[in-house]
């Protein structure tokens, strides 16, 4: 069942041309690697799939189960199942985890029509999931992102993911800052995460991600447009080569 679509998308921001032309299928059940070189359009790709203020989108249409989603805010997107890890995550000084991720918990519910999770059983799942991805319980105390390092801003991110339970998630480079073992803990919550009903876009620079996290389709953008499609085979070719090659292919 194919629970994003992309077709034809051009975007632009400032007016400036970015997206020229972008055409994705993600189904249940499936990882989808998005690489290419810096400035190629990934992080744009992830950011107009969001519902980005200041993306602008000229042409094409993104639908989500089969629902077009293009005209719809970023909160009606999160509340249809989309779900974005930032590339750089913002502090929210004053709100503490705990009190951000119930309000988001609770919105999702209210916007879905299903039962809210009670106190209780929210803290236990909360906890549960922080412990799993290698943060002390005492850090859903903390403010959102306030004082945190690189490595603990990814895994928070991996953490809202994982309360939220979304149907796709886009991870936008995840994987930079981490060391090797913070970045095994997040790619252990992703896996955590994909089952036969949702699906992940990890859109990364690096193949190092993809050692812990197999992809079903490795696709790589290039002045905004994807060039190339393969299976996990085209992210250690890359890592061999580089991105020069593809502009010969």
């Amino acid at each position: 069942m194919s629970l994003l679509e992309i077709s034809n998308l051009v975007a632009s921001v400032n007016d400036q041309p970015i997206l020229r032309g972008i055409d994705l299928e993600v189904c249940a059940g499936e990882v989808h690697a998005i690489m290419g070189p810096n400035g190629s359009g990934k992080s744009t790709l992830a950011n107009v799939i969001a519902g980005k203020e200041d993306y602008q989108i000229d042409r094409g249409c993104i639908a989500l189960e089969g629902q077009e989603i293009t005209s719809l805010s970023p909160e009606e997107r999160a509340h249809r199942g989309l779900f974005l890890a930032f590339q750089y995550p913002i502090e929210i000084p004053g709100v503490s985890n705990m009190e951000f991720l119930k309000v988001a918990v609770d919105s999702h519910a209210r916007a879905t029509g299903t039962p809210e999770i009670t106190a209780v059983d929210f803290m236990k799942t909360a906890r549960s999931a922080a412990e799993q991805l290698g943060l002390n319980p005492e850090f859903l105390k903390r403010g959102v992102n306030e004082g945190f390092s690189g490595g603990e801003k990814k895994r928070n991110e991996i953490l809202q993911m994982l309360m939220l339970n979304p149907k796709v998630s886009i991870l936008d480079e995840t994987d930079s800052g981490l060391d090797i073992d913070a970045l095994r803990t997040v790619a252990n919550g992703v896996s955590e995460f994909s089952n036969p009903t949702n699906a992940v876009v990890l859109v990364t620079h690096y193949q190092r991600l993809l050692d812990h996290i197999e992809p079903d389709f490795v696709h790589v953008i290039a002045n905004g447009t994807i060039v190339r499609s393969g299976d996990r085979s085209l992210a250690l070719e890359l890592e061999e080569k580089g991105y020069g090659w593809l502009e010969d292919t």
